[in-house]
């Protein structure tokens, strides 16, 4: 029986799609991933499930929208009874190795890791301390929440020491089965800082300009407009938002080394031809677009949703190449890899594989994505607490953690969003809906939900929307269960 191929993810955490440079920002420098897009597929057009790092994991890894078991916390993760990849793939004889990036498993539960993995890959060293605070302004002064630290001087990190880990079990592997390597980064998340090569690497001339809020933020929803005001950053010039978004780019310029890194150490063992690679994130991050930083629970710009996808399967499989701008959703990433697995169906889920489209034996992917988050009044048990200290200003998050907290819990308010090519439409549980005519307007600045002119067009998404939520809204386990005891049925039919 032929050998299963070997399956790499690489997922950074909170990177945008526009950071890639064969997908035009002239800026960026990805040549590894640059290279990975023309050997496989890189889809212009992904979309997370979620804005923020939990929910999107946990919907990604189980092929479920995260509406389906309430996987909109920071704090909710899969537990034994949900569905997960990375266990389906070792009970089916994959080698599964995992690092201690978690945002997935309850970390309460570190003895339950074993079932999830082969190899759980714990810090053999500590990484190169940085000095934490001292970069940061003073209180009330506009460095202080924008998470800008700038340029650092050259340290071992955590992705540089976990990216080791994985190339020497690549080197070292020498097992018959496959073998599965997660390896989520940090990067590019913020705090943004970077140290050289990467940081001189970015041009400043050639960054591309932010987006800026609409006057007085009409029309977006009013956690923006009061992040834009705890952040305290109008202030800044376009210069010093240009750093910023240069630093980010180095950020990214560095997770793209480390895919090199990975690439390099599959080929010099021989196995790059028969390695399924993925590369995405979970989601993307404002960086000075709307004069914001970071990202935020219920909001769904391009440059929150947006997010890097690469596929490459093995050399005898993959047939399409280049860039694709077919709509695909992250929960798309399960069904893909159930199928080049062969692994056993153990749940219903929503994704659709992109086997066939990568094969070219189909042309056309989904006609909408989708992403939901936020929280309903009452649900004060979904806010972050702020970490092991509890919430105070000087938290690093306090602007976005505050709002969670405060009595106006509407900030944080439920929204789902539906989007086509062409136009992106938000439904929204306590506020005014969002409806943006992409083609006029990609930068989403104009709200033009109560435009007549667009009457028809939203209902469309309206009704798209509906049938969205009747289709995915639950799931049925495959396993049924006996309606009654044995006993009884035998009293029943006794003749």
């Amino acid at each position: 029986m032929k050998k299963k191929p070997n399956i790499v993810i690489i997922n950074p955490d909170q990177m945008r799609a526009d950071t890639l440079a064969h997908l035009g920002n002239e800026a960026s420098i990805t040549p590894n991933l640059d290279a990975l897009a023309k050997e496989g597929v890189s889809f212009s057009n992904a979309f997370c499930q979620n804005p923020v790092c939990t929910p999107s994991r946990c919907s990604f890894m189980t092929g479920w929208y995260p509406h389906v078991r309430g996987h909109r916390s920071m704090e909710y993760m899969l537990h034994d009874d949900e569905p997960n990849l990375l266990r389906n793939l070792k009970n089916s004889g994959y080698h599964v190795w995992l690092n201690q990036r978690n945002d997935l498993f309850p970390a309460q539960y570190p003895e339950k890791y074993a079932k999830y993995c082969d190899t759980y890959f714990r810090l053999p060293e500590s990484p190169d301390s940085l000095p934490r605070d001292n970069w940061r302004g003073e209180k009330g002064e506009s460095n202080y929440y924008s998470f800008f630290r700038g340029k650092v001087p050259p340290h071992k990190n955590l992705d540089r020491i976990w990216t080791e880990g994985a190339v020497e079990f690549i080197q070292e592997y020498d097992e018959e089965k496959p073998f599965c390597i997660f390896l989520p980064l940090m990067l590019p998340h913020p705090v943004y800082k970077v140290s050289d090569p990467f940081y001189s690497n970015v041009n400043r001339d050639k960054i591309q300009k932010r987006i800026l809020p609409p006057d007085g933020f009409t029309g977006k929803p009013k956690i923006e407009k009061e992040l834009n005001k705890l952040f305290n950053m109008d202030s800044w010039t376009e210069e010093q938002y240009k750093e910023l978004r240069a630093v980010y780019l180095g950020m990214c310029n560095e997770v793209d080394f480390f895919t090199g890194m990975v690439i390099d150490a599959l080929k010099a063992k021989g196995i790059y031809d028969n390695t399924v690679i993925f590369v995405f994130s979970d989601h993307g991050d404002y960086t000075g677009d709307y004069g914001l930083v970071e990202k935020a629970q219920n909001c769904f710009e391009d440059c929150l949703t947006n997010v890097p996808f690469i596929v490459k399967l093995p050399k005898e499989m993959g047939r399409r190449k280049g860039i694709s701008d077919e709509l695909v959703e992250l929960i798309d990433f399960y069904a893909t890899v159930e199928e080049i697995a062969d692994l056993e169906t153990t749940h219903q889920h929503f994704g659709k594989s992109l086997v066939p489209y990568l094969q070219k034996n189909e042309e056309e992917l989904r006609d909408a994505v989708f992403s939901e988050g936020g929280f309903r009044v009452g649900e004060s048990y979904c806010s972050e607490t702020g970490g092991p200290n509890g919430l105070t200003e000087e938290n690093l998050y306090y602007p976005r953690l505050s709002l969670q907290l405060s009595n106006e819990f509407t900030y944080n308010g439920k929204a789902v969003m539906c989007r086509t090519k062409e136009y992106k439409y938000i439904k929204r549980l306590y506020e005014e809906d969002e409806f943006y005519d992409l083609r006029n307007d990609p930068e989403e600045v104009s709200n033009v939900i109560n435009d007549e002119n667009y009457k028809d067009e939203i209902l469309v998404l309206k009704e798209r929307l509906l049938t969205h939520y009747l289709d995915t809204c639950d799931v049925v386990p495959l396993n049924k269960d006996k309606r009654m005891d044995s006993d009884f049925i035998e009293l029943l039919y006794k003749k």
